[in-house]
């Protein structure tokens, strides 16, 4: 099983690999169903969703109707005004089959003058808080992705006492010297606060070629080998306090699992070093 730790001050004890129902944006409903019986056999209890990920909602939907109370879920609006994040939110609810959401988090916001919009008078954020004084969902977070998305949730936190974050981490985007800089300061930012900190991006190997077939349904060239995601997915975990989302494909989610059940100590620099060297990988975000 997965180990679990507190998600931030929320209460909930989170097993420490949360699935990315990203994964979910394109199958059937057989093959989610599938997915659960996966997320079960490890324990998995907690789900994170968004509106703009295809059919991923429609597809937990059903599961909610039974294993409601298993599961911490959370989900996204990407819309930046008010009376859109508003319908998306209340849509979200009902493809969801719950009155309730867990964690309400506007996405991707990373964008300055998006941000902006957000965060401002007739701003998502204002739809967020009203929702949560109406009882439909719990916690707010903020979530993207991006060189400047530590920065920019810096910025964010300083606005507004958000419950949860999230953003990529992994090691070749930790070599960057200003992303790992701007990652450790805004860490540091949640920890004070005991907000929880969500990351994703963690079996990415470098962006797909310009040229040729897609195997998986990642956006990212993706770690496939079982010893190469154990390396990976052990050195995100290796740092405490931190979650993992697991990948937006189906036919890695158990490999990704499999590697967080048999979670035991962080990989040694030389060895990730290494690994990059050996399979040529490159970041992700530049």
């Amino acid at each position: 099983m997965i180990e679990k730790a507190p998600f931030g001050h929320t209460g909930h004890m989170s097993t420490r690999t949360l699935f990315g129902a990203a994964a979910l944006a394109g199958v059937s409903q057989a093959e989610a169903d599938s997915v659960l019986d996966v997320l079960l056999e490890y324990g998995v209890n907690h789900i994170d969703t968004a509106a703009s990920y295809g059919d991923s909602e429609l597809r937990i939907g059903p599961w909610m109707e039974r294993y409601r109370d298993r599961f911490f879920l959370a989900t996204k609006t990407g819309e930046r005004t008010y009376e859109k994040a508003r319908a998306q939110i209340r849509e979200s609810l009902k493809r969801l089959r719950v009155d309730q959401i867990d964690l309400i988090q506007l996405h991707y916001l990373v964008k300055p003058e998006e941000w902006e919009v957000a965060m401002g008078p007739g701003g998502a954020l204002e739809a967020a808080i009203e929702a949560r004084e109406e009882g439909l969902v719990r916690y707010i977070g903020v979530t993207g992705h991006d060189i400047t998305v530590a920065a920019m949730h810096l910025k964010s936190l300083e606005r507004f006492d958000f419950d949860s974050i999230l953003l990529p981490y992994n090691y070749i985007l930790m070599q960057n010297p200003r992303y790992a800089a701007e990652f450790e300061q805004v860490v540091a930012l949640a920890e004070s606060r005991n907000v929880a900190v969500q990351t994703i991006k963690s079996i990415t190997r470098r962006p797909w070629p310009t040229e040729g077939d897609h195997a998986h349904t990642t956006w990212y060239e993706p770690l496939t080998e079982q010893s190469e995601i154990d390396l990976a997915v052990h050195w995100v975990l290796g740092r405490p306090g931190v979650f993992l989302n697991t990948v937006g494909d189906i036919h890695l989610l158990p490999k990704v699992l499999d590697a967080a059940a048999r979670f035991k100590e962080r990989p040694s620099d030389e060895v990730m070093q290494a690994q990059v060297e050996r399979l040529s990988i490159a970041p992700l975000f530049v």
